[in-house]
């Protein structure tokens, strides 16, 4: 499937205008129609992570992430943990910057066994429903990002924060698993600037389809 809106022309010129908060009531009650019904159906899943997650590992079931959120709100960004509880102090191994993200997570030190399968499954994302019941994300929008991070937005920052971060974004949609991160800030802004119904509902199919058709 081609791109939703991935022109040069329009990554390009996604960052230079001003922009208003999205969604807001209509894309609210979407995000929480939405993530109930996930959680009812993927609840046994939900379940089953937490478990083997807390039982071949010791430690916390979740892991938290500060992010910055809508309108420059901070707010914990949920994963199921997939990481050993000392982590910091283990070696790192080096990777190869052209590996898949499945090759990473088997050989990471640092990641369990447990962790390797969620992180590639993307499974260990799953927690972020309940970002999305709190308000603090949406179903579709641009991956949340640190205070870090953000700074390297530059003048699409006011994009940036006119969003919720999703769980699902435009470059995902598009087929980029691995985008740069300048590549990742043009597709962010340009969601921005082009939101609508339709275009969430559009790289939310799109990324259903992709995720478990063409695996």
């Amino acid at each position: 499937m081609s791109g939703l809106v991935d022109t040069p022309s329009s990554l390009r010129t996604a960052s230079t205008r001003a922009q208003r908060p999205i969604g807001l009531t209509s894309k609210r009650m979407i995000d929480i129609v939405l993530a109930v019904s996930a959680v009812m159906l993927l609840s046994p899943l939900l379940i089953v992570c937490y478990v083997a997650t807390v039982v071949t590992s010791p430690g916390p079931a979740l892991f938290r992430h500060r992010r910055v959120g809508f309108r420059g709100h901070h707010f914990d960004c949920l994963k199921f943990r997939t990481g050993v509880t000392d982590a910091p102090e283990r070696p790192r191994l080096l990777e190869d910057d052209h590996a898949g993200p499945g090759w990473a997570a088997n050989r990471k030190p640092r990641v369990t066994a447990i962790g390797a399968i969620l992180r590639t499954s993307r499974l260990d994302e799953l927690p972020q429903l309940f970002n999305v019941l709190k308000g603090e994300m949406s179903i579709v929008g641009p991956r949340p990002v640190t205070d870090e991070d953000l700074v390297r937005y530059s003048d699409a920052v006011d994009a940036y924060l006119a969003c919720r971060p999703g769980i699902i974004g435009l470059w995902q949609a598009n087929g980029r698993s691995t985008p740069t991160h300048q590549k990742r800030i043009a597709y962010d802004a340009l969601y921005a600037r082009k939101w609508s119904m339709t275009l969430d509902a559009k790289i939310l199919l799109v990324t259903i389809f992709r995720r478990f058709v063409f695996r």
